[in-house]
């Protein structure tokens, strides 16, 4: 049975550790640290038969070598980022298979994040790294606001049933912010309160659905009435399309101390 488990790193990131239908073994994502994914491997008896990497960053890449010392794999991650240990470089409509788990994946590039960011989608998953949050979205460290909205929307018009891991836990902050641009969103009133309730069992608050982040993620909703209301009203000014709001509220965002 396909299963996706998860091993903590620093302050708020997760690394996922997927199982398709071999029990015993996985595929590592995003591994910043190899510390708690070979603990986690020991722990659960695993075996691991490939890493997959989002993008370039430290806290997502930075175990990969010291994973590699213990288990001789592959390693799949993006052609436009340097990355030395990648041993498969993957580009837009990328197809690679995992046949230990019976899994294939897709690639799609995502950039905003980082340049050459890219997100793995397959089995009704999407392994999205930095590039969207629940209620959230990364930072524009190397991209563009314009970039950011098309990679986004491009995980929108994927199936609402669609199961989205992201990096990090920043759901609680996020749907605080999410209040502030749709104050009488019931959907992000409910979510917070569910969030919450997670949060304080010490639990992931993901995966969640690509159909719930249409609902209360501010930034795949650039293109609703209210959203612009508020955007405008944050910039001072009119925003005339849906690029020019999404940049708003991600500027919105980055200074919001709520």
């Amino acid at each position: 049975m396909e299963e996706v488990l998860h091993a903590c790193a620093f302050e708020d990131n997760y690394i996922w550790l997927i199982r398709g239908t071999s029990p015993s073994h996985v595929a590592i994502v995003d591994p910043g640290d190899a510390a708690p994914v070979l603990a986690a491997l020991e722990k659960r008896r695993l075996t691991p038969v490939a890493i997959l990497c989002t993008h370039h960053h430290g806290d997502h890449v930075g175990g990969v070598g010291d994973i590699l010392k213990v288990y001789s794999i592959p390693v799949y991650g993006p052609a436009r980022e340097r990355i030395p240990t990648l041993t498969h470089r993957l580009a837009d409509g990328d197809r690679f298979s995992l046949p230990e788990l019976g899994l294939d994946f897709e690639v799609l590039d995502v950039p905003g994040h980082t340049a050459g960011h890219i997100a793995f989608y397959g089995s009704g998953k999407l392994f999205c790294g930095d590039t969207m949050f629940s209620a959230g979205c990364g930072r524009l460290f190397e991209g563009t606001a314009e970039q950011m909205h098309t990679s986004l929307s491009r995980f929108a018009a994927l199936p609402e049933d669609t199961r989205m891991y992201c990096g990090h836990e920043y759901t609680e902050a996020n749907l605080r912010f999410a209040l502030a641009v749709e104050p009488g969103n019931p959907d992000i009133l409910a979510y917070r309160d569910q969030a919450r309730a997670i949060r304080q069992q010490d639990l992931p608050t993901l995966p969640s659905t690509i159909g719930r982040e249409r609902r209360v993620n501010p930034f795949l909703r650039a293109g609703l009435p209210g959203v612009r209301q508020a955007a405008e009203k944050q910039a001072g000014r009119a925003l005339v399309s849906e690029v020019e709001v999404f940049a708003a509220v991600r500027r919105w965002k980055d200074g919001f101390r709520g």
